[in-house]
């Protein structure tokens, strides 16, 4: 496991407040029972800072037509919609929400060429709320396989205010590899062509990386 360098600022951010904290408390006299509780204070919040940036070894293994997840957390929609931003047509939806204790980076669902990255700037409603998907601040990410092309948006929610991507137009990717990063609580929605063969269930928790979300069609 290692801690993604999103993280590596405000990780640095949290030791330095926690030692500034208890070295007030040390000055100010107080009693070393307080001096206990602000250490162990300190070192939690480090801790919880250090595990949202934290991002497992993992390998990927899928086969020939396989979508893999872009991301950790639980499966909250499954559903045919029609996408009109990018395809004008119908698609199915797999929507998955992110808690803050969920690993944030997101990863390829498929090998190929990176066909559209569009950043919409927008509102922060909580990432469950029906119209997150299209009001809320996200990037639209599509890459475009062998067997079709897979769209996923990246959405902030209430508290997720900073989206990274790292891919473009024209750059080819693989399976499995790192596109970009949410900070806190979020949500990704996968839409796939119609005809895929979809894996998961509602409600499922999934690994980004590692649980199979569909099988594309021939």
């Amino acid at each position: 496991m290692r801690l993604h360098r999103e993280g590596h600022g405000l990780i640095a951010l949290a030791v330095v407040t926690g030692a500034v904290l208890v070295w007030i408390v040390m000055w100010l006299g107080a009693p070393d029972w307080a001096v206990r509780l602000m250490l162990l204070l300190a070192v939690v919040d480090v801790v919880l800072v250090a595990q949202f940036f934290r991002i497992p070894s993992r390998t990927v293994a899928a086969k020939e037509g396989e979508v893999l997840c872009p991301s950790d957390g639980k499966v909250v929609v499954i559903e045919e919609v029609e996408e009109p931003e990018v395809f004008g047509d119908k698609r199915i939806q797999v929507s998955i929400f992110m808690s803050p204790f969920n690993v944030h980076a997101q990863w390829s669902p498929i090998a190929g060429e990176v066909s559209h990255t569009k950043y919409h700037p927008g509102k922060y409603l909580v990432a469950w709320h029906p119209k997150s998907s299209t009001e809320n601040e996200r990037t639209t990410l599509v890459i475009q396989g062998e067997r079709g092309s897979v769209l996923f948006r990246q959405i902030a929610g209430a508290v997720a205010r900073r989206i990274r991507w790292y891919i473009q137009p024209g750059q080819r990717v693989d399976i499995g590899e790192e596109v970009g990063f949410i900070k806190f609580g979020s949500r990704i929605d996968v839409f796939l062509p119609l005809g895929s063969n979809v894996h998961v269930e509602l409600g499922q928790k999934v690994k980004g990386r590692e649980t199979v979300l569909a099988t594309l069609p021939d």
